[in-house]
């Protein structure tokens, strides 16, 4: 059975109830900070309230692993977004301890795209246009390696501003500490 009904059902309620009045904001973040984080469901409440945040404070973007693959993908467009039209002035790359994307074998994934109904031939294909599976769905070794990555393509970014800084952080997703990669002191 699917979640919908129950979705909806919830949320007619929390509508009726006006419950979303404690949460009223624009869409500028308050705190003027883009956060690139994973999509890891231990984070979704635990990030923000270890670093103070409350609703409306920060632009967060999710993804596995926090990993920019694509110079030119939807993540880094909407840390451009972010900085040019939504005025952030930090953007801050945030992994996690025991991240999935340490984990990830692309040939296991590539083997689970057949066994739920992936044509061969479409892989086969996507491999002979450049889209290489082993690049494509790759993690890293250590969460650190990963927002290490990140930062420096956001930087090295050809339409990213050299002023505005790039920090980069690990967190544990059990208790919320924060290590600090790469704290960056750009004029901002």
């Amino acid at each position: 059975m699917s979640i919908v009904p129950s979705l909806l059902n919830y949320n007619k309620q929390f509508v009726e109830e006006k419950r979303y009045e404690d949460y009223l904001t624009d869409k500028f973040p308050d705190k003027k900070v883009a956060i690139l984080t994973c999509m890891d469901a231990r984070l979704s409440e635990l990030l923000p309230k270890a670093l103070g945040f409350k609703n409306g404070d920060a632009k967060f973007i999710k993804n596995a692993g926090a990993i920019l693959t694509q110079p030119f993908g939807s993540a880094m467009r909407s840390i451009l977004v972010a900085v040019y039209e939504l005025e952030a002035r930090e953007v801050i790359v945030i992994g996690h301890l025991g991240c999935g994307m340490t984990e990830i074998d692309p040939k296991r994934m590539v083997s689970k795209f057949i066994e739920h109904g992936i044509d061969p031939l479409a892989i086969e294909t996507l491999e002979n246009s450049g889209i290489r599976m082993d690049r494509f769905l790759r993690g890293f070794d250590r969460a650190e390696e990963g927002v290490m990555h990140s930062v420096k393509m956001i930087r090295r970014h050809p339409l990213f501003p050299k002023a505005i800084p790039v920090h980069g952080f690990v967190m544990d997703p059990e208790t919320g500490a924060i290590d600090v990669i790469v704290e960056d002191y750009r004029e901002h």
